[in-house]
């Protein structure tokens, strides 16, 4: 097309064959071959995309964490994104996208977290998430791990008889504490321990509490923690689904870029074996042009 440009300056006998050439585009109306508005609205949306993706592909990986983070608190988003730069970057990326955070809005992403969250039951879990720094060594204490996996196999059934499911789980002191401080080594073997004495996995457990806001935080906390790959499967999966919203859609950006250099051949193995599929084939059938091209690019098609 931008070849075309300079090809075709003054031969306007070449825009109108382009014209009649794609009449899925264009349709004869009258003397004019016009723009069809519903195409003309889809292009529109795929270089919007296409456009969104370059530009976050670009950025330093910080700075671009901690717009997205801001983003979402300032469009009283759901609080996943949040989630998912708190508990699946390293301590030293979250502490790098803290002090963008600050340089470009001039507030802690601590602070604007517990003050936009202020009035959901789920606030201190996200301000201890993104306040962490966690250990990043392989050495895990067993006897706590097993100490802890039976508290929150203790705070799941007291959850539960009480009533208040994902509410009173996620307002949980020791639940909290467990999933802001502990490394994430230490929380892969104190899941594991759960499932040994419980006969079930906690998301499991969790994914049958009442309470539909706070108990996708949690699961969504769980599964960045000890399995991202896994998650993020499940958020490319959504948004490649039919009916997608436009923040579903938009993950899909999202997912590809950031992940693209950290795990996305997990990612790819996880989303094949949940879903029967593969991801590069999921992509191509759903997305377009350029944007499509970009995304393939990114989550390694043809490896």
């Amino acid at each position: 097309m931008v070849s075309a440009l300079a090809r075709w300056r003054k031969q306007p006998e070449k825009r109108s064959g382009f014209r009649k050439g794609f009449p899925g585009f264009f349709k004869s109306h009258g003397e004019i071959d016009r723009c069809e508005d519903e195409y003309m609205l889809h292009l529109a949306a795929e270089f919007a995309r296409f456009k969104n993706l370059m530009v976050l592909w670009a950025m330093h990986p910080w700075e671009r964490d901690a717009r997205l983070a801001h983003h979402v608190l300032h469009q009283q988003h759901p609080p996943a994104i949040v989630v998912e730069v708190a508990c699946t970057r390293s301590a030293d990326e979250l502490l790098g996208t803290r002090r963008a955070y600050q340089a470009l809005f001039h507030h802690s992403l601590e602070e604007d977290v517990a003050y936009r969250a202020r009035d959901k039951p789920y606030c201190s879990l996200l301000v201890g998430l993104v306040s962490a720094y966690r250990y990043e060594g392989p050495r895990v204490n067993e006897e706590v791990a097993k100490a802890e996996a039976k508290a929150l196999g203790a705070a799941v059934k007291s959850a539960a008889a009480a009533g208040g499911g994902g509410k009173k789980l996620v307002e949980n002191e020791e639940v909290v504490r467990i999933l802001t401080t502990r490394s994430k080594p230490h929380l892969v073997e104190t899941f594991k321990y759960y499932k040994e004495m419980h006969g079930r996995h906690v998301e499991e457990d969790l994914s049958q509490s009442s309470g539909e806001e706070e108990t996708t935080t949690l699961l969504e906390t769980v599964l960045c923690l000890a399995a991202p790959a896994k998650y993020f499967s499940q958020v490319m999966e959504g948004a490649l689904r039919d009916g997608a919203d436009h923040h579903g859609k938009e993950a899909l950006t999202r997912v590809a870029v950031t992940r693209s250099d950290h795990d996305m051949d997990d990612i790819r193995a996880a989303y094949h074996q949940q879903f029967g599929a593969k991801l590069e084939d999921a992509i191509a059938a759903k997305a377009h042009g350029h944007y499509r091209d970009a995304l393939l690019s990114l989550v390694g098609a043809g490896k």
